[in-house]
């Protein structure tokens, strides 16, 4: 399957689409979000991760790098790599043992982690758009591409 292109009016609806993020993912993978300040990053992980089930605030990890959430047998870490100044930083703070028990790794500027990071899910590229926003979602395997699938087929509806 080749990228699927997506809509979203306004924030609640980037939110939301976070939410069935979260269910066609069951809480695993490696998701690279890109786009430029502002575009909705922070946002659409904050909808993945309350669609996983967390209560409580979602906020940007710009300043600690990575925000990790413990729902249920459920592990998440949402990386904000914008301040790093060299990708082997993340081997200074242990990034392979983030990616044990296929835990959900989302990465917003993920370009700063090149060389280090691994390949990823889906890579979601956002981009603002006359009314809301547009998203283009970039299968890189086949989890990503059945994840593709599933949204592609409840975006139809």
């Amino acid at each position: 399957m080749s990228g699927v292109t997506l809509f979203l009016a306004d924030e609640e609806a980037t939110v939301a689409f976070g939410g069935q993020l979260a269910k066609v993912t069951g809480g695993h993978g490696v998701i690279f979000l890109e786009g430029d300040l502002g575009a909705g990053k922070t946002t659409l992980s904050r909808g993945l991760i309350r669609g996983l089930g967390h209560v409580g605030p979602v906020k940007s990890p710009t300043f600690t790098v990575v925000e990790p959430y413990e729902i249920g047998a459920v592990r998440a870490f949402h990386f904000d790599l914008y301040r790093l100044v060299d990708p082997e930083e993340l081997e200074f703070m242990g990034i392979r043992d983030y990616f044990e028990d296929d835990a959900l790794c989302l990465f917003e500027w993920p370009q700063k982690g090149a060389g280090v990071l691994p390949k990823p899910d889906l890579t979601i590229t956002i981009s603002p758009q006359a009314g809301g926003r547009s998203l283009y979602l970039s299968p890189q395997g086949p989890r990503g591409e059945a994840w593709c699938t599933a949204l592609a087929e409840q975006f139809k509806q």
